[in-house]
This record gives C-alpha cells, structure tokens and sequence, in this order.
C-alpha cells in the first residue's frame, strides 16, 4: 500500500514539473538553422549583432527607468538594480554611482571611447561592488533567454556528423570575409532598414575549419557555408558560456594561460603540433567570455603579468593565446578593488598605462538610514526569521549607528552629526533647506567610503538572533551591546581613537532610541482618541474665548467664566510655544480653523501635526500618574496599575508591532527613564 501512495506522489511531481515545463520556449532557444536563416533573422531583428555593451545596455534598460530626485538633484533611477529577478541581490542608495555605470555603458554602447576601457568598481569592502557585477551577469543570462536578447553562433558540420561549436560563441556574421563586408552589410542594412556594423575576425580554431571548408569547396564561399550551422544560445555562468569570472590565486599556482587558454598536450601526439588549433584549448575566461562580460574580482590583487593582458584586452580588443596571433574579443571587462589596492595602482609608476585604460567608479556606503535600514529589512523579514521575533527599531538603531559611522562631522557648529544623518534622510530642520543639504554633501571629501560595513551589522544581529539568552525576541539594546562588544575584535578598525569614536557614536544611538521609546509609549498610553477629542474641545473652547475676548461656560456648573489660561499653556509649552509667542499661535489657531468653516469642512485635530503632538503628550503627562508607570521599576503594582499597564502593553502590540516580551521591556525602560527623572526632580 505504502509503495502505491509513493508511486501516485511521484507521479504526481513528475506531472507538476511537465505542466510547469515550457517546451515551446525550449525549441526557440535551441534554434538551429543555416547561415541564410540567420540573415533572415537579422532583418527581422538587427539587434542580434549588437555588441556586448549595447547587449548589457539594453538589457538594464529594458527594465524600465524612472526619473527621482534626491536633495533638489535629478537622477535616473533603474528598475534592474531592484534585482526583479529573484529579489536577492537589490542595490539601496545607490543612484548616482549607478547612473554614472550605466552612463558608461550607454556611451560604450555608442562607441565613444569607453568600450576600450576596464570598468573599475572602487570603495570600501561591503558596499555591493560585487553584488553590482554578480546583477549583471545574472540579468545577462535571463536576457539572453527572452526573444528580445536573442545571441546567436554557429558550429561546424564533420563528415562523420558530429559538431564542432565556435569555442569562443562567435558572431555568425564574421563568417564573411572582410573585403566583401562593407557591399554586404550595406544590402543587408538596406533591408533591415538599421546600420550593420561588425568588428573582429573569425577565432584560431574557426579559422582552421573555414580554411578547410573553403578548400573543400573549391573557393566557392556559399558551399562551403553549407558546412556552418548558425544556432542561437544563453549565456551562463556555470557553464561558462559568455560569462567569465576570474579571481587571484597564489602566484606559483596561476598563470595567463587562464585567460586566454592553454595547450591541450594530449592532442598533440594526434595533430603533430601545439600551434594546431585544434591542439589548444579556447577556454579561458577572457575566450569564453566572449560576446558578454567577465568579473575581474580584487582585480588590484592580481599579478602585474596579468595586468598587462588587460592592456590589448580593453584597448585593441585583443587576447593573445599561446602560439597563436591576436584574436579578437567582444566582451564588457569589469572588476572591483578595495582603496588599499587601489592607492598601490595609484603609487606604481610602472602601471600608467592601465591607469589611463581604466575608467573607476566609486561605490561608496550607504549614506541614507532608509536606504540602510533596506538592506537589512531584505535578510531578517519576518517570513525568513520565524525562530524569533525582532522588536520594532531594533534594525533601525543598528543602522543608525552604521551610517554614522560613516559620515564626516559637519563643519557648521550649530548641526549636530545626527541631525546630519536626519537631514540626508529626508527629514526638516530649522534653518536647514535642500540647498544646504547638498553644501554638505559637496562639502565632504570622502564621506561613505569608509565607517563600518554592513557585513559586521549582519553578523551582529545574527548573533544576536541565535544567542540562547534573548528567548524569544531580540530588542535593540541586545544588538547594540553585540555592536560594542565585537569593536574590540573587529579586524579594520586600525586605531584607538576610531574605537572611541565608533563607542562614542553608540552613546549618541542610544540616546536617539530612548527618545524613540519615550515617544512611542508616551502616544500608547495617550492612545485614548475620546480623551484627545475631549481636551482638544475644551482647549478650543477656551481658545475661541480667549481670542475674541468672552467667557466660556461651565460644562458642570452652567456660569460663566474666565478662558482657562493654565491649560492652555499646559497643552502649547509641549510644543515649545514661548509666552510671548503665544497670541500669534492662537490666533494661527483660529484663523485654521476659520478657513475650514468657510470650505464647510469640520475641524479635526489629527489633520494638524503640531496640535495633535502637543494634546497627545499633555493627555500623557495626566495619565502618567494615574498609570504609575514608576512602579514597573519598583515591582509593586497593584491590580488597578497593572490592568492600566496590560492597556498600554496590547496598543504596544497592536499599533507599533511589540510583542509581549518587548513591550514589557520597552514600558520597563521608558519607566526607568522617568524614574530617573523623578529622582533628579527631588534632589
């Protein structure tokens, strides 16, 4: 019985994965046709011949682009960077250094000059320069499997019926031969109705076998094209297949021959030579990277030897094999560098040339809390950290912290570090307009390229997460006493007085967050909306009063009596309305709500910020010692308190996504805090 339920299960899987299959999609990507129904293709669509830059291009593009502006300043942000793929890998807070990359590609594309250069992604270690290149090739692959990225190459037909496929993925069109290009690609632009433009020759190995077709023919071309297959074909990484990816090993164990392919030895014996093409392996990353693009990871790291093979690689579009003569190549080349490396580039006079071949971008941090706070929403979600439960700002006050770390101290006295951190998020201050905020940002000289990495704030709220003594939720101050107690093992900080600093900074988080969680419960516990729009009453009442000079009456006694000038200013010092400012705010007041009357709209205190704050924290201050939230420090709370307190607790929960646990905590320290306060009141 249990073997036919097993067998009904497989055939059931076996079933979902035939529904899911796309067999139709399959045959368009393993097209095959002769070299005629590839021109017919290229009519059709001439942007199958596009380059490798035009290719990345298009393909950034194609997932759309959206003009934002940051700080009065007017950028294109785009959509591919969200990583719409499989949303792994999205780039926050990056939208200058992007915009620059894609401009260089866009300018490649075109052929200005900087597709004979190497990319270089400059900045700190963890500011996504490889999650950059790693999106890239990703969305390559993806866009070589949609009709619109469609790239093509051909293979060679044997006698005996087997295929030899161009090792290096090749343009069909570099089957013509160079004489008879310029007639031919002006007939087949007149058709297709673009400009066919193509660079580059056939590759050693495709050489070989056009020589041999040819001869074979007689000299007759289009017979021996009856010998070609042109075959469409993705790019991959795995199977290295128009991607490449190259990385620094030991010196004694790496040579050049992993760029531009080795000596098969072997095939010697069989072939008589090791200038035989088909006695050498086309296989090395710059070779099979033809046609799309190759990663160049630490590049700065890599031997000088190598170096110089990005010389002809960027500039000439040039590989040079062993034994055999320059070869043409199509790729986009790109690597990344951390500053040390690349101060070493910068010190090497030996090294101009590459200097003057490379085009660097910098990636800095992530200077924007939002933008911070983004990165790490991605990792601890809720659906993929389901062990624990994360208090509400505990990736807030981390990433708070990491962002100050990296800004430069302001040069005005009066602006304090963090109300720089609030000002480049977006936030008002006094004083402060969008044109200032770009002074400062222009004002810093290597602001976000260095401070912590976001790698040590993901290893620190893992540690926290899996740490057996935080139960079941994880609060802000246990990742901030992980952030303090990892400083004195942390590998990049060099200094003393950068530790400090970075202590220092935690001392400024901390404060940040006990006005966050004053804040928050001080509006749990002056939540009650009935008692809000009962003081906001009587206040109007006796602004009216006050302001066209009457009495109010007693709601209880039914006399009349003077404007209640103590509650008043109870409610308008929360907001720090001066006494001598006072009549102008009352008559702003009134004035506010007179213009609502006039459009026939009832006046409601939420629509105005300002009034809504002032009520909530003075129903607080009422509350506060009814509630006698003091008494969570002493552990003495009588039945009534404690009921008080489960209120406050469950509006926690239901309005600002505490837990339990988390709001007794939060209500713990917040009570601390006023007992603190209370005691400094006595003395």
């Amino acid at each position: 019985m249990a073997e036919i339920i097993a067998q009904q299960t497989n055939h059931t899987i076996i079933g979902l994965i035939q529904q899911m299959q796309d067999k139709r999609g399959f045959k368009n990507l393993h097209w095959e046709g002769n070299f005629e129904d590839y021109l017919d293709i290229i009519k059709e669509n001439p942007k199958v011949i596009r380059s490798a830059f035009e290719r990345i291009y298009d393909m950034i593009l194609s997932y759309g682009t959206q003009e934002v502006t940051i700080h009065k300043e007017k950028l294109i942000h785009y959509h591919f960077f969200e990583d719409p793929l499989d949303g792994e890998d999205p780039i926050f807070g990056c939208e200058k250094p992007l915009m620059t990359l894609v401009n260089t590609f866009k300018s490649a594309a075109q052929q200005l000059g900087t597709e004979k250069r190497v990319i270089l992604l400059h900045g700190p270690v963890g500011s996504s320069k490889s999650t950059i290149v790693r999106l890239l090739k990703k969305g390559l692959e993806e866009y070589s499997k949609t009709d619109e990225g469609a790239v093509y190459t051909f293979t060679w037909k044997q006698s005996d019926g087997s295929d030899l496929d161009c090792p290096m993925h090749e343009e069909p069109l570099h089957l013509i031969p160079k004489e008879f290009r310029k007639p031919v690609f002006a007939a087949l632009g007149q058709e297709s109705g673009a400009e066919i433009q193509i660079e580059g020759d056939l590759c050693p190995s495709c050489r070989y076998y056009y020589r041999e077709a040819i001869q074979q023919s007689g000299g007759d071309w289009a017979k021996a094209m009856e010998q070609v297959r042109v075959k469409r074909f993705t790019f991959s990484e795995q199977d290295r297949v128009g991607i490449g990816t190259f990385q620094p090993k030991d010196e004694k164990n790496q040579d050049s021959t992993e760029l531009t392919g080795d000596i098969n030895y072997r095939k010697i014996a069989e072939y008589g030579s090791d200038s035989d093409p088909r006695a050498f392996n086309f296989d090395g990353e710059f070779n099979i990277a033809n046609r799309g693009i190759i990663e160049f990871i630490e590049v700065l790291k890599l031997d000088v030897a190598f170096l110089y093979d990005l010389l002809g690689a960027s500039q000439e579009h040039k590989i040079k094999p062993k034994k055999f003569a320059q070869t043409d190549i199509d790729e986009v080349i790109i690597g990344h560098t951390n500053s040390p490396e690349y101060k070493k580039l910068q010190n090497n006079e030996f090294m101009e040339a590459l200097r003057d071949r490379t085009i660097k971008i910098d990636i800095p941090y992530v200077t924007e809390l939002s933008d911070e706070i983004k990165i790490y929403e991605k990792d601890y979600r809720p659906e993929k950290v389901r062990s624990k439960h994360i208090a509400p700002h505990t990736i807030e006050i981390a990433s708070m912290w990491a962002v100050l770390t990296r800004l430069e101290e302001p040069q005005k006295a009066n602006l304090t570090l963090m109300q720089k951190l609030k000002l480049y998020n977006g936030k008002t201050i006094p004083n402060y307009t969008e044109d200032n905020v770009r002074e400062l940002k222009a004002s810093t000289e290597r602001e976000g390229m260095e401070g912590i990495s976001p790698r040590y704030i993901q290893d620190k709220i893992s540690n926290a997460l899996v740490n057996e003594i935080n139960e079941g939720c994880v609060s802000p101050f246990m990742v901030l006493n992980e952030l303090e107690g990892g400083l004195d093992n942390h590998s990049l900080i060099t200094s003393k007085e950068q530790k400090k600093r970075y202590r220092d900074l935690l001392a400024v988080v901390k404060s940040e967050f006990e006005d966050i969680a004053k804040n928050e419960v001080q509006k749990a516990i002056a939540a009650d909306e009935e008692a809000i729009s009962r003081l906001c009453g009587n206040y109007i009442d006796n602004l009216r009063a006050y302001t066209i000079r009457t009495k109010v009456k007693n709601r209880y006694t039914g006399e009349d009596e003077e404007p209640n000038e103590q509650l008043m200013r109870s409610i308008e010092e929360k907001i720090d309305i001066p006494e001598s400012r006072k009549d102008d705010f009352r008559r702003e007041m009134m004035n506010y709500i007179g213009a609502l009357a006039i459009e026939e709209k009832k006046f409601d205190y939420t629509t105005n910020e300002r009034l809504r704050k002032a009520l909530e924290l003075k129903l607080f201050e009422d509350q506060k010692d009814s509630i006698k939230l003091s008494s969570l420090v002493s552990q003495v709370i009588d039945k009534e308190t404690q009921e008080k307190i489960e209120v406050v607790k469950d509006r926690l929960i239901k309005n600002y996504g505490y837990c339990d646990l988390c709001a007794t905590d939060v209500l713990s320290y917040v009570a601390s805090i006023f007992a603190r306060g209370d005691a400094k009141e006595s003395t």
